[in-house]
């Protein structure tokens, strides 16, 4: 795992890929701390990372485009898996490595609250749990990332993927206000997820029978509770689509709140994207 962290990290300064990711993250905080605090004399340093969070849209889909679908492309895949490693730890080096990229910019951000607060009063717990979630936050989508690039040999798709899914995540409590409230919409809605559901697993195993059956088993748990208590789906789906939102639950911390739940809930999304990184590894090399 070593070995497969220090290659990557190799590559990635030695290359633009750590350098465009850095200057796009500190480019965008800093216009947002000279908005928030200089112009308009806030003392908010939090405030600034709530705007900067827009910027992963962007900075996420080109840090991890090529982290596996490079691979893929060139072919060099093959080595990694003639390594005697495991799959587990390929993934986990590759992982860790663009974690380093992307807390290096972070280091530097992280003074700007003690810059600040020589010239006004800023509440530095606040402001450093802030940038402890906008960490968090950062690993979370970037182990989404790298499982999107694990998808595709083309880095312009997983890049485009990435872009999708991170900007739907981002203004998906925005439109849940659009979405239908009815018992029924939201069942239809959990349908269909029940079904993408089912694209995934059959990808990611190519066991129709697994994919078939665990499918049919939530369709048939979900009708059920429909049919039994169509009221408890009401307002369901917007509940969801605000419930899976990473970026909301960062806006906690904003508003002075150290959330310990949300930690665990970026935790958990990032252990389970990396395993389906590892299954979608796992799935290549078998074949």
């Amino acid at each position: 795992m070593i070995a497969v962290w220090k290659h990557e990290l190799k590559n990635y300064f030695h290359s633009l890929t750590a350098y465009i990711f850095g200057a796009f993250l500190l480019a965008f905080i800093g216009l947002g701390a000279l908005r928030y605090n200089i112009q308009a004399a806030v003392s908010n340093f939090e405030f600034v990372l709530s705007y900067g969070c827009l910027i992963f849209v962007v900075i996420v889909p080109i840090l991890t485009m090529r982290v596996i679908a490079e691979e893929r492309r060139q072919k060099t895949d093959q080595l990694l898996y003639s390594l005697p490693i495991t799959t587990v730890q390929v993934v986990l080096g590759k992982y860790l490595a663009l974690l380093v990229v992307y807390a290096v910019p972070l280091c530097l951000i992280s003074l700007y609250p003690l810059i600040f607060s020589q010239y006004g009063d800023v509440y530095l717990p606040t402001s450093y749990g802030s940038i402890l979630a906008f960490l968090v936050l950062g690993a979370a989508l970037i182990a989404l990332g790298m499982f999107l690039s694990s998808l595709t040999d083309n880095q312009g798709f997983a890049a485009g993927i990435g872009i999708a899914v991170i900007l739907f995540n981002y203004y998906s409590v925005s439109l849940s206000e659009y979405v239908s409230s009815t018992a029924f919409g939201s069942m239809v809605a959990i349908c269909v997820l029940i079904l993408a559901l089912w694209g995934i697993i059959r990808y990611l195993t190519k066991n129709e029978t697994l994919a078939y059956g665990v499918s049919f088993l939530l369709l048939a748990v979900t009708v059920v509770a429909y049919q039994m208590d169509a009221a408890s789906f009401e307002g369901l789906l917007p509940k969801i689509m605000t419930q899976l939102s990473l970026f909301e639950r960062f806006y906690v911390f904003v508003n002075g709140v150290f959330d310990m739940t949300a930690i665990v809930y970026y935790a958990a999304v990032i252990v389970f994207f990396l395993f389906l990184s590892v299954q979608s590894l796992e799935k290549r090399r078998y074949n």
